[in-house]
């Protein structure tokens, strides 16, 4: 490289570091890139190459981002604080609601989940019968075990008769 083109890189890099400098003092009073990039005339595609080309300028962004919305966020409690203040009855709601668990809006579900056909099939009583044999329990073990069958008898019962059906 010659002594020309030495001199030219390092006035782009040293515009480069002063134009990132300007953006980490804007992000850090106003934490909203577009607006910062505008305001330093830096375009968004610009920005975000820094950012992929170089992980520490990334990491002065984000804390400087940071550094931002901490001070807007207090700028707004402030405000806040002051309508308050003020007697503004949407202020006081919105501060209760969002830093008392007592003024939360609450949802209170109670609910009794019923199945349609809660006894066994034949075929499903037979599988956890063989299921429980298999597992070594013995035959008093699994007629206690398994739940009445729809007759509200258990499961090792004949079933009863069913109702006779009204003719009318």
């Amino acid at each position: 490289m010659t002594n020309r083109h030495v001199t030219h890189k390092a006035v782009v890099d040293a515009r480069k570091a002063q134009e990132q400098a300007l953006l980490l003092e804007q992000f850090r009073k106003m934490p909203i890139v577009q607006v910062v990039c505008e305001k330093a005339g830096i375009s968004r595609a610009t920005y975000y190459r820094w950012r992929k080309e170089d992980p520490a300028f990334a990491a002065s962004a984000d804390e400087a981002l940071q550094d931002g919305t901490s001070l807007v966020s207090d700028m707004a409690e402030s405000q806040l604080l002051s309508q308050i203040r003020d007697g503004n009855l949407g202020a006081v709601m919105y501060w209760l609601k969002h830093r008392n668990a007592n003024y939360n809006n609450k949802l209170e579900v109670t609910a009794k989940i019923k199945t349609e056909n809660d006894v066994l099939t034949p075929e499903q009583e037979a599988a956890i019968t063989e299921a429980l044999r298999l597992a070594s329990f013995s035959d008093e073990e699994i007629s206690t075990s398994l739940p009445p069958n729809i007759h509200g008898q258990p499961a090792d019962s004949p079933p009863a008769a069913a109702p006779a059906a009204d003719v009318a």
